[in-house]
Order: C-alpha cells, then sequence, then structure tokens
C-alpha cells in the first residue's frame, strides 16, 4: 500500500474495534494509532463536514457513540467508512488519518473550544446544531 507522498509511511496494519469504537492503525514508521471513531466523524475530510471553503466548516455534534459499520478500500491511498449515522461521504487518505492519529490531542481541544464558543455539547444533536448554518448537503 502506498501513501499519496512517497516519504509518507504507509499503512501496514488497520483493525475497527466496533466495541471500543477506535480505529487501530500501524504505520511503517512504527507510529501506531487508536483514532476514536467519533473523532474521525467530527473531522471527516467530506465536504459536508468541511464545507467547500474555509470558514463554512459544519461543526458536528451528537457523534460520541458512532460506530462505523463498514469500511472499503479505495485504491491503494485511502478508505471510506460508512458510519452508523449514514455518514459515507469522505475519503481518509493514510496521510490523514496519520495527521488525526498524530495531532488527536490538539484536536480533541481545537473541538472542545469550537463547541464552547457555539454554546453546544458534544452530546446536543444535530438538528440543535444545524441551527447555526450548514453547507446545504442532506447525506
Amino acid at each position: 500500500m502506498a501513501g499519496l507522498k512517497k516519504d509518507m509511511p504507509h499503512p501496514e496494519s488497520l483493525t475497527l474495534h466496533g466495541q471500543t469504537r477506535v480505529l487501530e492503525i500501524g504505520f511503517s514508521d512504527g507510529a501506531q494509532f487508536r483514532i476514536p471513531f467519533e473523532l474521525m466523524r467530527v473531522y471527516s475530510p467530506s465536504a459536508e463536514v468541511q464545507g467547500h471553503g474555509p470558514g463554512q466548516e459544519v461543526l458536528q455534534t451528537g457523534k460520541r457513540e458512532v460506530g462505523i459499520a463498514e469500511i472499503e478500500p479505495v485504491g491503494n491511498y485511502a478508505v471510506k467508512p460508512t458510519f452508523t449515522d449514514g455518514h459515507e461521504s469522505g475519503l481518509f487518505t493514510w496521510e490523514y488519518l496519520y495527521f488525526l492519529g498524530d495531532q488527536e490531542a490538539a484536536l480533541w481541544k481545537q473541538y472542545e473550544d469550537r463547541l464552547q464558543a457555539a454554546g453546544m455539547s458534544r452530546d446536543a444533536s444535530m438538528v440543535e446544531a444545524a441551527a447555526g448554518g450548514s453547507c446545504g448537503h442532506k447525506h
């Protein structure tokens, strides 16, 4: 399996742990990550989550219990998970999964800061959160 960049470590193992809701991934440089499904879902690289440009990100809430129903390989560079909330439009490249694992603590902090600034909680329903706007996609 190759990454998008020649010097990018490539995955050597990938395991979904349904009960603990984490994706365990090991890379060729020895890095091992256990990425929570919730983190993957709230930072999905899809337009539904990221928007179509800077400042158009859609704050995701109510994803603490989200699971991954299935995961499909996409070429030799990514996987496409189908989350139990129906979200399935994000392609997670090896580079992006490495970033999520490597930056997990900072990403959680950023997410919590965004929630606080919006007056929301991790467990608020997306209907409640959508009142703040969205990109108009229905997935």
